[in-house]
């Protein structure tokens, strides 16, 4: 069976006609160079400015030929990085509570993140998703990369009262999902997952082009009574996917 990437060269193949619109050689070219094996899924590809040199043609009608292989999910862009090979999009299970650097390992991807918070925080927000009556909660914000693409923003409250070592742990090292379950295994979770147009910080952060929407899984678990983590979980719609079954 034809993965992805392979159904949609297919679909998409190269012109054979010589009549062909400019910005279909450049296309064309692109497909090859991803056929041939030349161009790999998670490699750079040539810049703009480098396809419009190659081909002696103007800026907008490279821009069109990337836009379209980009809609059509065989390249992706990443504001201020590039264009890239598209890797077919990231996956997640829906019911079990995996780390997201095992998942991402397990599937032959680089595994990195940078922590952006980690502090005590008393703000109300916080305080009613933990359904804790005084604080602090402590707040942690972590992009996850796959192969050095942003795909996905942690962004967590976390109850002090079951991991009071929550802000010393070294989380470039360890996520925080395999602190707590080696603190305190979780007994129960609740989930919500929504698609949802992200702020400018979010976007931002993960790199997105403008209009694209994220898929949202909101989540909090528990640990015998007591609320022990509330998380945002944001994922780029054009990079990720989450897959269950029964």
């Amino acid at each position: 069976m034809m993965n992805f990437l392979s159904r949609s060269l297919h679909m998409h193949g190269a012109t054979t006609n010589k009549a062909v619109p400019a910005f279909q050689q450049v296309k064309d070219h692109v497909l090859q160079q991803i056929r041939s094996g030349d161009w790999k899924p998670g490699d750079l590809i040539p810049s703009e400015r480098e396809l419009m040199l190659q081909f002696s043609l103007s800026r907008m009608t490279v821009n069109r030929a990337l836009r379209e292989l980009t809609d059509n999910q065989l390249l992706v862009r990443i504001q201020g990085s590039g264009t890239y090979v598209a890797p077919g999009k990231y996956q997640s299970t829906l019911v079990e509570i995996h780390s997201i650097d095992d998942e991402l390992v397990a599937r032959g991807h680089r595994y990195r993140s940078q922590v952006l918070t980690l502090e005590a925080s008393n703000a109300p927000v916080a305080l009613k998703a933990l359904e804790l009556e005084s604080g602090p909660a402590f707040h942690s914000v972590i992009v996850h990369f796959a192969d050095d693409i942003p795909i996905q923003l942690e962004d967590r409250y976390t109850n002090p009262q079951l991991f009071p070592d929550y802000l010393q742990q070294d989380f470039h090292r360890i996520t925080p999902n395999h602190y707590m379950v080696q603190i305190a295994p979780l007994d129960k979770a609740e989930y919500s997952i929504e698609s949802k147009m992200p702020d400018a910080a979010v976007r931002k952060l993960l790199q997105m082009e403008a209009g694209e929407p994220c898929l949202l899984l909101s989540r909090r678990t528990w640990v015998r009574q007591a609320v022990a983590t509330s998380v945002a979980l944001w994922h780029p719609g054009s990079r990720y996917q989450f897959t269950g079954g029964f």
